[in-house]
């Protein structure tokens, strides 16, 4: 049986990442001067709000897509992978608070990371249904 502990590791890092990104809209609110719960008018905060959005919006087809890819595969794998999925996230926040037309990096090295979990941990989870049963 494996421990998980990497993609547990991953996990949190994937969290951390995301509580960044938060903080960094705080920064937009203050170099802005925009307060909550204004969430427009200026581009700064817009990008910085987006790009929390975005990340948020793909956080429930990322973590579920690690785990059950550790479980079906391997933790190290599935670990990669996440620390693929956690750089592309990276990436894409610097590049899009930058220039909003930078962002197809970062995207696409997100994008390829979860959907390699997703669709690896389906392929495997149909496989054990069909040759073990259900």
């Amino acid at each position: 049986m494996q421990s998980h502990a990497l993609v547990a590791i991953v996990t949190l890092a994937a969290l951390i990442c995301y509580i960044w990104i938060t903080l960094r809209v705080g920064g937009a609110r203050r170099r802005t001067g925009i307060q909550a719960p204004a969430m427009t008018g200026h581009p700064d905060l817009e990008r910085h709000v987006r790009v929390q959005a975005n990340t948020l919006e793909w956080l429930p087809i990322f973590l579920p897509s690690l785990w059950l890819f550790a479980w079906y595969w391997s933790d190290l794998v599935a670990a990669a992978l996440g620390v693929v999925w956690i750089l592309g996230r990276i990436i894409y926040a610097l590049s899009y608070t930058a220039d909003p037309k930078k962002r197809g990096l970062g995207f696409a090295i997100q994008g390829l990371a979860t959907f390699a979990l997703l669709l690896g941990a389906l392929g495997r989870a149909v496989w054990v249904a069909v040759t073990v049963g259900m």
